[in-house]
């Protein structure tokens, strides 16, 4: 995932005039160095303009030099539900549903902090969990136990190949940091990547606080 860091306007003869990111340094600032790991989260810059990881929180669930990395983007909710996928849950109280990534979008996976009460988890530290006995999950569920802040899950997955997320982070595409449990549990959107910048720091302001879209203000 190799982003092309451009922005464009329309000229006032019609043609397209770019516009590189170079000529937005102050609002730049250099990533902040941290070694990426499993259970650390990826917070993207303000100027990668993406559907999928535009605005993102990732939680990586694995990362190292044999299999690459792969995360779930926690600020993408869908509009449809999990009900909508399993026939047994469909009359139980609306299942948040989000959007992982581009990877898999043929499979639903899962985080939680219900710890190794759920049978093949994987412990990604700082309280939270990920994947393990799906049908353990379901029958949870159906037993009327809460899945607000307990569990959360993801259409698809994000993925990146040997040192590709390396690459990526030397070119300033994203922050390294460790997760919050609550909001990496929240169902909040775009604001939730806000709130993970404003946590960071004020010299973070800046990239939470950049237009959206720039040349509409």
């Amino acid at each position: 995932m190799i982003f092309n860091k451009m922005f464009y306007i329309a000229g006032s003869n019609n043609k397209n005039i770019c516009i590189m990111s170079s000529q937005f340094d102050m609002f730049r600032i250099e990533n902040n160095h941290i070694v990426p790991e499993k259970g650390n989260v990826l917070i993207s810059e303000p100027f990668l303009n993406d559907r999928y990881f535009g605005r993102s929180i990732i939680l990586l669930v694995e990362h190292d030099n044999i299999h690459g990395t792969m995360g779930f983007v926690l600020n993408k909710p869908l509009k449809r539900r999990l009900n909508d996928f399993f026939p047994e849950l469909k009359e139980l109280p609306d299942i948040p549903l989000f959007q992982g990534g581009p990877v898999g979008m043929d499979r639903v996976f899962f985080i939680h902090t219900l710890g190794d009460t759920i049978p093949g988890t994987e412990n990604l530290g700082d309280g939270l969990y990920f994947d393990g006995d799906f049908d353990m999950i379901k029958t949870y569920i159906m037993e009327g136990n809460p899945v607000d802040n307990k569990v959360k899950f993801f259409l698809g997955y994000s993925g990146w190949d040997q040192n590709q997320l390396e690459h990526e982070i030397s070119r300033n595409s994203w922050l390294v940091s460790r997760p919050d449990k609550a909001r990496a549990m929240s169902v909040e959107g775009e604001i939730s990547w806000k709130k993970a910048l404003y946590a960071l720091g004020d010299k973070y302001k800046s990239w939470a606080n950049f237009p959206k879209r720039p040349f509409m203000n």
